[in-house]
């Protein structure tokens, strides 16, 4: 029997694609920085030269050279500081180019499962952190942390007791680096979350600025923000005080060991064991060693930030990798089913709708009505796979929606949301979807549809008009008529209407009226969500939904009845199996 691979080892297959490609990259580096360690003991030989050679000779010739050498390697050193800094942000904008559409796609589908906004748009700031981590002192920090026991040797072959004492400030530097890591590593999550929650508030404020101006609460918002940025800052106050204070204590002790390092050469010089040059090459050599110890310490607040960047970014893209894409499948034409699906608010996990089943043909239009709350809008969400099902399924010509991707699936539905948002893009863009390939005639002809080609045409820019953020410039029907054209485009087989004429006047409610005709008349399905009747003008079938069950469904007519006989409300759609019963009449 073939042994299969654990899914540990799949995850970690799938988050190494993360840096997939940079290996050789890291090599280079690592080997370019052990060049600059090389080249940074320079310093300690020139020095050991000058006072050991030339001042003892006097010779003038032996000075220059010693000098004129010592420039060339400092240059040296300059350019391959310069070549990795450079391959450093560099390797952050190529893993940002990588990431950043995978971090977006995440952002986009979190919402669907109960995150805020805020929470969504972390994603891109993680790309952000890790990119701007790569462009900083941190990595040098890290990249030369491997070279310290190069300069610990060299101080070592000068004198074994400047070798011991570098060493053990090394190793208090290096205490204080772990001290640093374990005492911010759990702060560093709580500010993460309090700027989430911070970020959060701030996000729903500026979505309801009208709102909050019109009724004179803006000031309590604002209060309401600044409670929760006040968490925020005093957590962030506390890990800036760890890092500064172990960053302070880092340089202290550097600057203590240096003029140890000194005070223990002359005492080794004044023994005879030591020549002066040797003093300051140790000094200078010692303060070296320590450098990338106090550099970490100083950014380990970025550190921090980098890495748990990085790990939610893995997690992006395990999550990405193991959705695998279905075999496309041909366009629906004959019905959409709906079969036992019970659906849940994927935030709170409670049950919004249970046990809903139907049947809708090709050539039909089912309007849904009932009580708010009822479960009305939780069904077109469903039905369009923005939120899942618990149980049962969605069907269109007996195929699951989960056997679609999004991307196929969408050119077969359409949706227009009860509350409209539109693209900060021009009218031509949100109508097409953000196509590569716009087809005019398609986009003029959803238009035409809704009734709204003369009111586009009478803009500034026509179909080329920029809306700005939300459509903002535009009526409440405006908006709610380009959505229409929107979730018309390209002719969809099915179109998901929820509350489509809340906010048009009698011109719109006649132009929705024969939008839906027109899908049923090319054979395909329209669903109206409507408290108001007028919307219900041209479709053929009602269901009403009532406290998350379906209490009734049948054609228009005998649903609506006044006194409808209950066992002719009770019919199910044909086809259609386990349809919901009524004990009860259902008026209008």
């Amino acid at each position: 029997m073939r042994n299969k691979t654990p899914l540990t080892g799949i995850k970690r297959k799938n988050a190494e694609k993360l840096t997939q490609g940079f290996r050789g990259i890291f090599v280079f580096l690592f080997t370019t920085s052990g060049i600059i360690n090389i080249l940074a003991l320079t310093g300690s030989f020139y020095m050991l030269q000058i006072y050991d050679r030339a001042l003892t000779s006097g010779s003038v010739p032996t000075l220059l050279a010693l000098s004129a050498l010592a420039i060339g390697l400092y240059l040296f050193q300059g350019l391959f500081d310069i070549i990795r800094s450079q391959v450093l942000v560099r390797v952050g904008s190529r893993l940002d180019s990588r990431i950043a559409p995978m971090a977006h796609q995440v952002a986009i589908d979190m919402p669907r499962f109960g995150f805020s906004t805020a929470e969504a748009l972390e994603r891109g700031r993680d790309v952000d952190t890790v990119r701007g981590f790569l462009g900083s002192q941190g990595p040098v920090a890290l990249f030369d942390l491997p070279w310290m026991p190069l300069y610990l040797i060299f101080v070592y072959m000068l004198h074994p007791y400047l070798g011991a004492l570098t060493f053990a400030g090394a190793f208090i530097l290096s205490m204080l680096t772990i001290a640093t890591e374990l005492m911010t590593r759990r702060l560093a999550s709580s500010t993460h979350q309090a700027a989430i929650t911070r970020n959060a508030i701030a996000d729903s404020n500026a979505r309801n600025a009208e709102i909050l101006k019109a009724m004179g609460f803006a000031g309590r918002a604002v209060d309401r923000f600044n409670r929760a940025n006040q968490e925020h800052l005093e957590l962030q106050t506390r890990t800036n005080d760890i890092s500064g204070t172990f960053g302070a204590l880092s340089r202290v002790l550097r600057m203590v060991l240096q003029s140890a390092v000194l005070g223990l050469g002359a005492w080794l010089t004044i023994q005879g064991e030591l020549s002066a040059g040797a003093i300051i090459a140790a000094s200078v050599a010692s303060a070296r060693a320590l450098a990338p110890v106090d550099l970490a310490i100083g950014n380990w607040k970025s550190v921090v930030a980098a890495r748990t960047a990085f790990n939610r970014l893995k997690e992006t893209v395990v999550a990405l990798s193991s959705v695998e894409a279905p075999m496309d499948l041909p366009a629906p034409v004959g019905s959409l089913k709906v079969e036992k699906i019970t659906v849940a608010a994927p935030g709170s996990g409670r049950v919004l709708l249970s046990e809903v089943s139907f049947e809708i043909a090709a050539g039909q239009a089912l309007g849904i009505i009932g009580p708010s709350g009822g479960g009305k809008t939780t069904l077109a969400r469903a039905l369009t796979g923005i939120w899942p099902t618990l149980r049962g399924s969605v069907r269109l010509d007996d195929a699951e929606l989960t056997q679609w991707s999004d991307s196929n699936l969408g050119q077969y539905v359409g949706y227009l949301p009860q509350d409209v948002a539109l693209l900060d893009a021009t009218v031509e863009e949100n109508i097409s979807r953000l196509e590569p390939k716009v087809d005019p005639r398609a986009i003029v002809e959803a238009a035409q549809i809704t009734g709204i080609h003369e009111m586009i045409v009478r803009m500034p820019d026509g179909y080329r008009t920029a809306l700005g953020p939300q459509g903002a410039s535009l009526s409440a029907g405006q908006r709610q008529r380009i959505g229409l054209a929107r979730a018309l485009y390209r002719n969809p087989f099915i179109v998901i209407m929820d509350e489509p004429n809340s906010n048009l006047d009698g011109e719109g409610e006649m132009a929705l009226t024969q939008a839906i005709k027109s899908i049923r008349e090319r054979g395909g399905i329209a669903i109206v969500i409507a408290h108001r009747p007028s919307a219900l003008a041209a479709v053929d079938m009602v269901a009403v939904i009532q406290n998350g069950k379906m209490v009734a469904f049948g054609p228009k007519d005998e649903v609506l009845k006044p006194s409808a006989p209950a066992e002719t409300v009770n019919r199910p759609a044909p086809a259609a199996e386990n349809a919901p019963r009524v004990t009860s009449r259902v008026s209008a």
